[in-house]
């Protein structure tokens, strides 16, 4: 008796396996697509994990990796909202889920757009070169539009205390992004390339050759420009004090009580002023308050003229106050004002980057639909247009409101001025005890190295500190403290190759990005004619 073994039909076979054994292999990159952009999160502050960056990537570049563009923007949109859904909760502290869940949305578009290039790009030879630029160019261009641009959640602002940190001073913040990203796609083609030797016995020697490079190349770098990074005193020191007064309540609604805010920053002040007169700290030569810590105009308000007035002749340096203006005509003015204490107010500097959505209101009808804390912003502000750098007792201190230290122009066009030292005046209240605090010292972190600034930080209620030129934090506060800081820093003057070089490195990596798109793009041409 014979028996007789008939084919199998694989269709029968598919069909017969359990629906869910089908479906996992499909969810493998979405989840690996998550699984990156929570990586990127990670690696932010106030977590120590800059390195979770790598595998971030390293996971992305598998994702990506010779995907068409169709799935390459919806495995990007999930990488990016993975990533900015966690690192921009803080906007949704106090006015609810919609406008932080709008915001990282958006953001997680402009990454999905960057990943239908980066997909695009990885089908060419040194593929991780090309899809680094075009990361650099998502990032260029997420910084610019819309509404004048938002760069919270640049990956070079979360390398503070990564090897990689040097390479600021060279190029700035898009060259440190596009090393790290391009170490971490670099780390992808090397374990691709060790799996095709597995497979096939051959070294893919072009291959070895593209994954060695991007990995070393950028690691090499940031050793070479370790140099760059110096906190000696060029221009001698000079003794800085930053107060953090605190507010009477977390939220939106610490505005309320715009009077207290005032008092507290005054008192935190007068008591230095006693700490000084006791010996137990030095004299400072100036002193920084924080952004909105009078929301009383000084200039209107007798009242709060009196108390800054009283507080900076106490102290008897002259003294940044971070005040709302409120003209009779036009829009309000987020505004530094330089108190001196023989002269009252001298000089004024007005925020240039304003918060679309906090401190104006773009599509007010349209965004009422969503929230009706729209109409909380009753008048709006509106941007300065001149740089703020001040000579306080004989040190030139470049100004940086708070929002924007994310700026790169911003912060260079004070040191480009002559600023000696950064002071970023901030104030965090509205984001009560979330990460938003660390995330921006961090980024102020960042600028030290660029430009070779000692940089300070005070904050109403945040984390207020002193950073030296390296980007160390030699001092800071607890959050919702009553404190003053009181150190003597170094003051530079010579210009890092980043602050020289001004906008071109980014240029330069925006070019490179093109021309890899570009050259995609003639490749599909070519083989659609050739059909």
């Amino acid at each position: 008796m014979s028996t007789t073994i008939s084919p199998v039909d694989d269709s029968q076979s598919s069909a017969t396996q359990p629906r869910g054994r089908r479906f996992l292999p499909r969810l493998v990159r979405p989840v690996a697509a998550v699984l990156s952009g929570v990586l990127l999160y990670l690696s932010f502050p106030p977590r120590p994990l800059w390195w979770l960056v790598l595998p971030g990537f390293a996971l992305l570049g598998w994702v990506l990796h010779d995907r068409r563009l169709r799935a390459g923007f919806g495995l990007g949109l999930l990488a990016g909202l993975g990533f900015m859904l966690p690192l921009l909760h803080w906007t949704g502290e106090e006015v609810g889920p919609v406008p932080w869940l709008a915001l990282a949305t958006a953001e997680a578009l402009f990454v999905a757009v960057g990943c239908i290039g980066i997909a695009a790009v990885s089908r060419l030879a040194w593929w991780p070169v090309w899809a680094a630029a075009v990361w650099a160019l998502d990032e260029a261009v997420r910084a610019r539009v819309p509404f004048g641009g938002f760069p919270w959640g640049k990956i070079a602002f979360g390398q503070a205390d990564s090897v990689f940190l040097p390479l600021a001073a060279v190029g700035g913040t898009p060259l440190l992004s596009f090393a790290v990203v391009l170490c971490g796609f670099g780390l992808f083609e090397a374990v691709r390339s060790l799996r095709t030797y597995r497979g096939t016995g051959r070294i893919p020697r072009a291959a070895v050759a593209a994954a060695t490079a991007t990995v070393l190349v950028p690691l090499a770098g940031a050793l070479a420009a370790r140099p760059l990074v110096d906190d000696s005193a060029e221009d001698g020191t000079a003794t800085v004090a930053a107060i953090q007064g605190n507010v009477p309540r977390l939220g939106l609604d610490f505005n309320s009580q715009r009077r207290a805010v005032l008092d507290n920053h005054a008192r935190r002040t007068e008591q230095l002023a006693q700490e000084v007169k006791a010996g137990k700290v030095p004299q400072p030569d100036f002193v920084l308050w924080p952004e909105n810590s009078s929301d009383l105009d000084p200039y209107r308000n007798a009242d709060a003229r009196i108390v800054i007035d009283e507080a900076v002749k106490a102290i008897n340096a002259p003294t940044v106050v971070g005040a709302v203006v409120e003209p009779d005509t036009g829009k309000l003015r987020n505004t530094l004002i330089q108190w001196d204490p023989t002269g009252g107010p001298v000089a004024t500097y007005d925020k240039r980057h304003i918060q679309p959505f906090g401190e104006y209101m773009p599509m007010r009808s349209f965004v009422r639909i969503f929230s009706s804390d729209v109409d909380r912003v009753q008048r709006d502000f509106g941007p300065g247009k001149k740089v703020g750098v001040f000579d306080l007792a004989g040190t030139e201190v470049g100004l940086v409101t708070c929002y924007e230290a994310a700026f790169d122009d911003a912060v260079r066009d004070t040191v480009e001025h002559g600023g000696q030292l950064i002071a970023v005046p901030s104030n965090n209240a509205t984001f009560g005890r979330s990460e938003m605090t660390y995330q921006q010292l961090a980024m102020s972190r960042v600028r030290a190295v660029e430009h070779s600034r000692s940089v300070v930080v005070p904050v109403t209620s945040g984390v207020s500190a002193i950073i030296r030129p390296d980007g160390t934090i030699v001092r800071k506060t607890k959050m919702f403290t009553p404190d003053a800081l009181v150190d003597k820093v170094p003051l530079r003057s010579s210009l890092t190759p980043a602050t020289r070089l001004g906008t071109l490195p980014e240029g330069l990596l925006v070019l490179i990005a093109a021309a890899g798109l570009g050259w995609v793009t003639v490749r599909s041409v070519r083989a659609r004619r050739g059909r």
